[in-house]
């Protein structure tokens, strides 16, 4: 894909992944200008970096809003997001510029229900926890209860959004013998429900009947603090609440009072708001709260391989071609 028939400047607002670094140097841009770090961009120098860029290459950290896309100017023909999330894009000021975009699903689908399962099982077992009193003495002799947590055999698991990561979740909790699946979201999904047998329920029922509940689902308006007090307080004591969506789904200081007042037994996070979250933060001091630093796609290979795309995607959208993954506005 050589470019050098046209004079293109695309800006790439942080160092990315090996094989996407690579099918970058071989594309034959005239002008590359690239944020040299693994931590995010200033943005004074993001708006400086995207001055004139007729391609953007960003993550999920890049705020791309009104302000940037004026700074930009009208070479802007697309922008490429290494992220399935596009939260951080201001897609009706994309659309009416007449911007192409460029994401990464499917790909990260796989990693992130991994994640989601190895989160659910580390925060109901208690496995960070039972890990510090192994190493601090806490580990004295065999005791009956000590270090009880909840198991998925015979359980009701109910997802909040049956999109691609929310089957792969359910797909890989099935075989522990969970008993019954719910789901929620903005409409039933019986083609995709019916090879777990899921059962499409109103939120609050979800809440009420779930023994673990799994946040899959996208951030949109109708999502924002979607969990709350009134949905916390609807949920089983014994229940494990597991968030790998977004952390603006989820209210934290309601989410903290629930489990610092054992109203729920339990949370497990990836994603916080913001990220990364203070270390001081109220829910850090909860022994029944897991936080992860939002790694749900963070294997190797998934990484490089969002990095292709983005970069297939940013090419493709330059010369006018199909893209691998577009989000059509």
């Amino acid at each position: 894909m050589r470019l050098t028939a046209r004079l293109m400047k695309v800006f790439i607002t942080r160092r990315i992944p090996p094989e996407g670094q690579a099918l970058l140097a071989q594309a034959g841009i005239s002008e590359v200008e690239q944020w040299e770090s693994d931590e995010p961009i200033p943005r004074e120098d993001l708006l400086k970096g995207v001055a004139g860029a007729h391609g953007i290459l960003c993550l999920l950290s890049d705020r791309m809003d009104k302000q940037l896309l004026d700074a930009a100017g009208s070479n802007l023909k697309v922008v490429s997001t290494l992220s399935v999330g596009l939260d951080h894009l201001a897609l009706d000021e994309i659309k009416k510029r007449g911007i192409r975009v460029g994401y990464t699903p499917d790909v990260l689908t796989d990693a992130t229900a991994e994640l989601a399962v190895a989160l659910l099982l580390s925060t109901s077992r208690r496995l960070p926890e039972s890990i510090q009193e192994a190493k601090n003495g806490g580990w004295t002799s065999w005791k009956p209860l000590w270090m009880c947590g909840y198991q998925l055999l015979n359980s009701t698991v109910g997802i909040i959004g049956l999109g691609r990561i929310g089957q792969g979740i359910a797909r890989r909790l099935k075989p522990f013998g969970v008993q019954k699946f719910l789901y929620t979201g903005r409409q039933p999904r019986p083609k995709e429900a019916a090879e777990f047998q899921a059962e499409f329920v109103p939120l609050e029922q979800l809440a009420t009947h779930s023994d673990f509940v799994v946040v899959a689902c996208a951030l949109t308006p109708e999502t924002q603090e979607l969990c709350n007090k009134n949905f916390f307080q609807k949920m089983k004591k014994t229940a494990v609440f597991v968030n790998i969506s977004r952390g603006d789904v989820v209210n934290q200081e309601d989410l903290y009072q629930a489990l610092a007042n054992d109203q729920i037994a339990a949370a497990g996070l990836d994603v916080t708001s913001p990220e990364p979250l203070p270390t001081n933060h109220p829910l850090f001091s909860l022994k029944n709260c897991v936080i992860l630093p939002h790694i749900g796609s963070a294997t190797y290979g998934t990484r490089n391989t969002m990095s292709v795309i983005a970069v297939n995607n940013m090419l493709a959208g330059l010369k006018g071609e199909p893209m691998p993954s577009e989000f059509k506005l």
